[in-house]
């Protein structure tokens, strides 16, 4: 299968120097008052993408709960899922924060090492469908025929908004999705006049609409329902040598699930604002509420069996799997179990 063969030439291509370089993650000794030493383990994590979609986990790193668990975390974002996956098998990077299919690629190859799943952030889908025109009676078969701006193929944005269609008796293929344009020059290619509609993650739909080149006509993670969208991973080999750390690293996370789940959308903005110092503190608000208001964000982080299975109907929906991995090889629930 072709999809297959890509991910595999792509998940080869890191270089042991590189994953030399990497290690395993350094410690630093740091003075504290003089008098006491802390050490701090540093951890690499690479991120999908940089969404405020991922808010609770900004809330952790802005409000020091990494630190507070003995966490010097390094952020890079990898730009797709395929990305973060090589960062993660190579050991450039020790945890990955991307769609949970990639684990289950890589298990379906043959990783000798697989990719676990001990954390799941987002539990609905994140991207908005956009039209030309502003409209209250937007309905899913008005897309049938029209040009859609959509996601790579594989990927969980357009898996799922696939998935959305055929659960609304729509076959994608009644549908012209354009596939072929990167993850982030969609909203610029609808802007500049390609589309009737687009699919689109914030802070680009309502960067559109601002623009008054679009309007945001349905939720994509409404239409869905609950869907296990993005989850922390690990290479199981670092988590059973580092399962103290990795502890940590998920006790830092529901602190920021607690905060957000307790907290405004104006305060959880103003909290996550340093990492987004190019959008307006409004408009910043506005996005964050518009994730609170379709409950994008799980309570806790513990991946379940119910979540993982409907995962799978949706790879093989799409026929990108003809095998279903075990929910024990690709998921540990003893670190949210033990963060709640």
């Amino acid at each position: 299968m072709n999809l297959k063969r890509r991910f595999l030439a792509l998940f080869l291509i890191p270089v042991l120097a590189v994953c030399m370089l990497a290690g395993c993650g350094k410690t630093d000794t740091l003075k504290n008052s003089g008098v006491q030493k802390v050490t701090k383990e540093t951890i690499t994590l690479n991120e999908v993408a940089h969404s405020i979609f991922y808010a609770p986990m900004y809330v952790a790193i802005e409000n020091g709960y990494f630190e507070q668990e003995g966490i010097d975390l390094e952020l890079v974002t990898g730009f797709g899922a395929d990305k973060v996956m090589a960062a993660v098998l190579s050991g450039e990077a020790q945890i990955g924060f991307m769609g949970p299919e990639t684990t289950v690629y890589t298990y379906n190859e043959g990783a000798q090492d697989a990719v676990v799943n001990f954390a799941q952030l987002t539990q609905r889908a994140g991207n908005f469908i956009v039209a030309r025109e502003k409209t209250d009676d937007f309905k899913l078969s008005d897309l049938k025929g029209k040009e859609v701006l959509g996601g790579r193929a594989g990927g969980m944005p357009e898996m799922v908004f696939e998935y959305v269609l055929k659960k609304n008796g729509i076959q994608p293929s009644e549908v012209k999705i354009d596939q072929g344009i990167d993850f982030g020059s969609t909203a610029a290619a609808f802007s500049g006049g390609k589309g009737a509609y687009t699919v689109e993650f914030e802070p680009s739909a309502t960067a559109l609409e601002q623009e008054g080149a679009g309007f945001v006509v349905s939720s994509v993670g409404v239409e869905s329902g609950y869907v296990p969208y993005t989850a922390f991973s690990v290479k199981q080999s670092y988590l059973e040598e580092h399962k103290d750390l990795i502890q940590s690293f998920t006790n830092a996370l529901q602190k920021g699930m607690d905060y957000v789940s307790s907290h405004s959308s104006s305060e959880i903005a103003k909290t996550i604002k340093p990492q987004f110092s190019e959008t307006d503190p409004a408009t910043l608000t506005a996005i964050v509420e518009r994730y609170h208001a379709q409950d994008t964000w799980k309570n806790d982080l513990v991946f379940t069996q119910e979540s993982f299975d409907l995962l799978l109907d949706i790879l093989e929906d799409a026929d990108v799997i003809t095998k279903r991995p075990p929910y024990e090889a690709l998921v540990a629930t003893e670190f949210a179990d033990k963060a709640q």
